[in-house]
């Protein structure tokens, strides 16, 4: 079954250009020219992804990311913005988008990306949708941190964390590499699949979002740790 995409654009030309090239790659198609019809199209139509624009008539595409993300709702998100503006890039990754381009675009590279985005949504969903054996990954432990990729969960002290897409996927990866210390840009390229050019403020803002989340002091954290110079490591935290 085709993967249904929804567009939310106010521009007619990006619609019809997206639309046309993501049929050509086997997508179906849905669209929404502004904010509040979007947001409401997400909840009905319930689509596997949505190509979201930054600037919308009735809710921009800050607040309609920032409301799905409060109804729980886990779709991927890819934002479009015409702003080359770092802050708004980062504020739309930071309230739960998983990717963004900046306008003008190639349909080819928007092509590549939700299919990028999507393949990690299925190397993630839940054992049942995927038929997998429960033990086929072992959970991961460190410390009073407990991650099942199969089951899509993560769990600190016990209680299950609130965690978007990619903060669960750089999670995983840490987890995966206890003890390692590793760069931005190996985060960059194994969390996002791809170079971001030196867009290292990306990976630092979904650091910061899962220390929010896992540590009793985000200034003085015991489980992710920042090498100066060099990048961050996930390790086990020292007994005092």
């Amino acid at each position: 079954m085709a993967k249904k995409i929804l567009v939310v654009d106010d521009e007619k030309s990006i619609v019809t250009l997206l639309k046309y090239n993501l049929e050509q790659a086997g997508f179906y198609v849905i669209t929404a020219s502004d904010g509040e019809e979007g947001l409401q199209t997400v909840v009905e139509q319930k689509p596997d992804l949505v190509v979201l624009d930054l600037m919308l008539p009735k809710l921009d595409g800050i607040e309609v990311c920032k409301q799905l993300r409060q109804l729980k709702v886990n779709v991927p998100i890819l934002m479009l913005t015409a702003k080359d503006d770092e802050f708004d890039k980062v504020l739309g990754l930071e309230l739960g988008a998983d990717d963004y381009l900046t306008k003008p675009f190639s349909p080819r590279e928007v092509v590549a990306r939700i299919k990028a985005i999507l393949r990690r949504a299925q190397q993630q969903a839940p054992i049942a949708e995927q038929g997998v054996q429960e033990d086929q990954q072992p959970s991961l432990i460190i410390g009073e941190l407990k991650v099942y990729p199969d089951r899509y969960e993560a769990l600190f002290n016990d209680e299950l964390l609130e965690l978007t897409p990619k903060e669960f996927e750089l999670l995983v990866y840490l987890s995966r590499n206890k003890g390692r210390v590793l760069t931005r840009d190996q985060l960059l390229s194994a969390v996002w699949n791809y170079d971001f050019v030196g867009d290292s403020r990306i990976v630092d803002v979904h650091i910061s979002h899962l220390r929010e989340k896992i540590e009793k002091d985000t200034r003085k954290p015991l489980y992710i740790k920042t090498i100066r110079g060099h990048g961050y490591k996930l390790e086990e935290p020292k007994q005092e």
